[in-house]
């Protein structure tokens, strides 16, 4: 099976799922991260700012800054990304993702945790995503800077044989409801 065709039957189940499940589901992904997150006393923390198809972490977001972690997000730059720290007000920028506005003050010298959305997943632990490669061009440059990676979905969409490359993005655990 080829990338791509995993691709479209993953983001068809994604959109074939029932909404009314979507709130209980992100809930206990939430929950699950934030344990793994407390077991790994980490300080330094990159989420994502969820999208429709995507786990809802926002009440984890919240959660972690009111304990006075410092939580880094994505900022949109050409194919890819650099994380800022998370701070409101936030705003639409491409694709409908929300961002917020970059002040450059902040540099970003580790993370002890990254917090991924995956479409699916293969043999490997590599990723699928969205198809635009930017967590995969982002990885390239920064994996040295960090310590775990983990990989969270709505639903569990796996292939038993490696269809990814060298170059997809691998993590250490894989979290979904």
């Amino acid at each position: 099976m080829r990338k791509e065709r995993f691709r479209s039957r993953c983001l068809e189940q994604l959109r074939r799922a029932s909404k009314q499940l979507h709130y209980r589901q992100d809930k206990n992904v939430a929950a699950t991260l934030y344990r793994e997150i407390k077991a790994e006393n980490a300080r330094y923390i990159m989420l994502y700012i969820p999208l429709g198809l995507e786990a809802d972490i926002s009440g984890l977001i919240g959660r972690l800054r009111r304990e006075k972690r410092v939580v880094y997000v994505p900022f949109m730059e050409g194919k890819s990304f650099r994380v800022v720290k998370y701070r409101l007000p936030l705003r639409k920028k491409r694709f409908g993702i929300k961002e917020p506005h970059d002040s450059h003050q902040y540099r970003v010298k580790k993370i002890d945790i990254a917090i991924v959305p995956m479409v699916g997943l293969d043999a490997t632990y590599r990723r699928i995503g969205f198809g635009k490669g930017m967590y995969d061009r982002f990885f390239e440059k920064n994996s040295k800077n960090i310590k775990k990676v983990v990989f969270v979905a709505r639903t569990y969409c796996y292939c038993k044989e490696r269809i990814t490359d060298d170059y997809d993005v691998r993590a250490d655990r894989v979290i979904v409801p």
